[in-house]
C-alpha cells in the first residue's frame, strides 16, 4: 500500500533508530573493537539485515522509506527500484511494493554465465531507477551499483537506505560529486540519542550504560582520531 502520510524528518530518524536498538541491530562495544570489512577498527556496529527478521518493524521502516524518498525526490520520480547485491535486495523488493514499481537488482560483478549481466530484473532504456541498499557507511560501494544501473542504459540520480554512518562527510561528498541524493531514516547520531532517552538495559531488554554510550560518542566525534589511536592506518 502506496504511504499516504509524511512523519516529520526527524519522527522518522527516532522511531527508526528505537527499532535498531529494540531488534538488537545496533551494537556498542568501544572497550573491545568490532573490526570492519574495512580491517578497521570500531566501537560501533549495525547490521540491518537483522531488521528482516522483524515483521512489524521492517513494515512501519518501508513506509518511512516511501515517504522519505517520495518527499525527497517527488511521487512520480522512478520507473524502477533496484535492490544492490545481497542485502539491498529484500529492502528494495519491500519498498517496490510500497511504491507500486517494477524491482530489479544489481549485481556486485558481471554473472560469469549466460548474459553475463549485473542487472536483473526489467529496466528499460532511459528507465530512471531509484537504487536500494541496507545502510552506507562512506557511500563507496553505491558508486559501484549506479555506474552498472548507468552503463544498462539506466538513469539514477537517488539512492535510499535505512542506516547511515552520518559521520563521513567525504562519502556524502562521493555520492553527491557522482550526482547521486541519498535519502537515509537514520544515522549513529540519532541512534545513540535514542539510547540516551532510553537509558540501560532493564530485566535484560535493550539498553546501553552512560559509560558505553560516553566512549561511543568520543568516536563518533572523531573517528579517524579514534581508529589511528588504537593504531589503524587511516
Amino acid at each position: 500500500m502506496i504511504p499516504t502520510a509524511f512523519p516529520s524528518r526527524d519522527e522518522i530518524a527516532t522511531r527508526t533508530a528505537r527499532a535498531l536498538i529494540e531488534t538488537r541491530s545496533v551494537n556498542f562495544r568501544p572497550d573491545a573493537p568490532f573490526t570492519l570489512s574495512s580491517g578497521l577498527p570500531s566501537p560501533v556496529y549495525v547490521d540491518c539485515r537483522n531488521l528482516i527478521g522483524f515483521p512489524r518493524v521492517r513494515a512501519a521502516l518501508m513506509d518511512f522509506m516511501a515517504a522519505s524518498v517520495m518527499r525527497g525526490a517527488g511521487m512520480e520520480a522512478f520507473d524502477v527500484v533496484a535492490g544492490g547485491e545481497t542485502a539491498g535486495i529484500p529492502f528494495a523488493a519491500w519498498l517496490a511494493e510500497r511504491l507500486a514499481l517494477p524491482m530489479a537488482y544489481v549485481r556486485k560483478k558481471p554473472k560469469g554465465h549466460g548474459r553475463g549481466a549485473r542487472i536483473e530484473g526489467p529496466m528499460a532504456e532511459g528507465a530512471r531507477v531509484l537504487l536500494v541498499e541496507d545502510m552506507t557507511t562512506d557511500g563507496g560501494s553505491k558508486l559501484s551499483f549506479v555506474d552498472a544501473i548507468r552503463e544498462a542504459g539506466g538513469t539514477c540520480a537517488h539512492t535510499s537506505v535505512v542506516f547511515s554512518y552520518g559521520i563521513f562527510p567525504d562519502g556524502l561528498a562521493k555520492l553527491t560529486d557522482h550526482g547521486v541524493a541519498l535519502h537515509h531514516l537514520c544515522t549513529w547520531w540519532d541512534v545513540l540519542a535514542e539510547a540516551r532517552a532510553m537509558g540501560p538495559s532493564v530485566d535484560g531488554g535493550p539498553g546501553f550504560d552512560a559509560a558505553t554510550l560516553d566512549g561511543v560518542e568520543a568516536f563518533l566525534n572523531d573517528p579517524r582520531g579514534w581508529q589511528r589511536e588504537r593504531g589503524a592506518d587511516v
